[in-house]
């Protein structure tokens, strides 16, 4: 059995699903609806029990494909979407809306969508600068209290926003980018365990780069995301790829894959850390969870930590924009 993370009062196994790039935002994303659908149940066979999506993937594409994937396995998952990045009243998706209003009718289109009753981890998916957290947070509350939702998370917030938050209603986890090669969370992560916080690092494997696996930004899609990345794009790719290539020579030694060593990372920093790695292959995924077996020497960790920041910003100035720090 794999083992478990403690995200505030909730119990997961330690590496989760990210469905997203299934439905949106990758090359080959949406092309092959019965493979992702097989990865989902796969995880789901092999303990992995967290899976996370958001009605902003596709627009809502991927709640749907996620809703038919667990029909009939609900209780084996703990079920993870997001608000806040489609406007429902105003201006439709891609616009912040964290209104106690838009959150009533989110929640309603998402358990439509995932075709059940109630929502274990529902979070805030970037921080909505026109609304007070406290207003959010209570809107999620009553969901709360109504039973629709079980659990309250917050996605890319910085320390005065989830202090702010967690003081309105108990926050579980915090969704933010965390990996070899963004590693800001740091500063976060002090704060999140005197609250009692759980940490859920989106992007573990750098967005596919730190497996090794891209060598030449010509594999990927025009629409592919990762195309207008700083850290995929010109010298600063170029230069990434000596980190890639140092992740791997620490995955010789242990006898392990890059993407292993990658996720292994970050299990050794706290129990209350679940990554979730995402994928739309079966193979891929069950290379992801037997990183679940990886053990790395101190030397390793040590060596690890000492990597070469990645060139270029995470995101795009645009996408920055939304990020608060």
């Amino acid at each position: 059995m794999m083992k478990n993370a403690k995200l505030g009062d909730l119990d997961v196994a330690r590496i989760g699903l990210g469905a997203m790039g299934m439905s949106h935002g990758y090359t080959g994303a949406g092309s092959d609806d019965d493979e992702s659908i097989r990865t989902i149940h796969r995880a789901l066979d092999l303990g992995v029990n967290l899976i996370d999506t958001a009605e902003i993937y596709g627009p809502y594409v991927n709640e749907e494909l996620v809703g038919r994937a667990i029909k009939g396995r609900r209780d084996e998952v703990v079920l993870a979407t997001k608000f806040g990045l489609v406007s429902h009243a105003g201006d439709g998706p891609w616009n912040l809306d964290s209104s106690p209003a838009n959150i009533r009718t989110a929640v309603e289109g998402s358990l439509r969508r995932l075709g059940t009753d109630h929502i274990d981890l529902y979070y805030q998916h970037r921080v909505d600068p026109h609304t007070p957290i406290e207003d959010t947070v209570g809107a999620v509350a009553e969901l709360v209290a109504e039973g629709k939702v079980r659990h309250i998370g917050l996605s890319e917030a910085w320390v005065d926003t989830i202090r702010r938050a967690h003081a309105a209603h108990p926050i579980t986890a915090l969704q933010s980018e965390y990996s070899l090669w963004t590693r800001d969370q740091d500063e976060v992560l002090p704060v999140l365990r005197e609250l009692g916080i759980g940490l859920v690092p989106y992007s573990p494997l750098g967005k596919g780069f730190l497996t090794g696996t891209i060598r030449s930004t010509d594999q990927l899609d025009a629409n592919d995301f990762r195309a207008t990345n700083p850290r995929f794009t010109g010298e600063n790719f170029t230069r990434n790829l000596a980190i890639a290539d140092d992740v791997k020579d620490v995955a010789d030694e242990v006898g392990a894959t890059p993407a292993q060593v990658a996720i292994a990372w970050l299990l050794a920093k706290g129990t209350d850390i679940a990554p979730i790695p995402g994928t739309r292959r079966v193979a891929r995924l069950e290379e992801n969870v037997a990183a679940d077996e990886v053990v790395l020497t101190e030397a390793q960790l040590a060596r690890l930590d000492s990597l070469t920041p990645a060139a270029g910003g995470h995101h795009t100035d645009e996408q920055m924009k939304l990020i608060e720090r």
